[in-house]
């Protein structure tokens, strides 16, 4: 890729030549390679030049001045997007180059990296964390259901015998109304008994009587 700077050499005009002088030095102190284009004295540099300069960066007349920057057919920017660049150590960016090692937008380019990485690292531990929640609430909905289970269970053993002591109740009601055989067999070998005594008695009595008569 190979940066090209439009310029015009023999420009009256003080600020556009300081403004030219500025880029082209920055790139040969920090061996940027780059063709200097001339639009001065090279009529299609002109005309490629104004062609090829987005409508939003020309002047109100459509005649953009220099300098203008290109890396290769891609547009860079003119010299106040260049300054800015500069400004803000991305210069390299801004001419759509790698920056070489140890630079101050290598630097930052590692930073926002690392940082990029720090954020990505934090992520990753967030959705471990949440992760983490969910099993949680997983096992303590599989608790919730277990303790569900044995309270049923426990409702179930409740009402079974609650059914079967109200089964037994008549069976015991009935038992304490009705006496049992033996009850019975007693009850009546007693008024049989009663019966022999009274009989006995009245034997006895007749006996005494007719002692007397006689």
């Amino acid at each position: 890729m190979v940066i090209k700077v439009f310029v015009a050499t023999s420009s009256g005009s003080t600020a556009i030549k300081k403004k030219q002088q500025e880029v082209v030095g920055f790139l040969e102190a920090n061996k940027i390679d780059f063709q200097q284009m001339d639009i001065a004295g090279d009529e299609d540099n002109r005309k490629w030049m104004r062609e090829n300069v987005p409508g939003e960066k020309k002047p109100q007349n459509g005649i953009p001045l220099p300098p203008q920057i290109f890396n290769e057919e891609r547009y860079c920017g003119d010299f106040e997007s260049f300054f800015s660049a500069k400004e803000e150590n991305i210069i390299y960016s801004f001419l759509g180059l790698a920056p070489p090692p140890g630079t101050k937008e290598t630097e930052k380019s590692d930073a926002k990296e690392e940082k990029s990485d720090a954020v990505e690292e934090k992520s990753e531990a967030t959705e471990e964390k949440s992760e983490a929640t969910e099993e949680k609430s997983e096992a303590t909905d599989e608790k919730s259901e277990a303790i569900e289970e044995k309270s049923e269970a426990v409702e179930e053993t409740e009402t079974h015998t609650e059914d079967k002591a109200d089964e037994g109740a008549p069976e015991e009601a009935q038992s304490d109304q009705a006496p049992s055989e033996d009850q019975q067999e007693n009850k009546e070998e007693h008024a049989v008994t009663g019966v022999d005594y009274a009989r006995k008695e009245f034997t006895s009595l007749l006996q005494l009587r007719d002692d007397i008569l006689i």
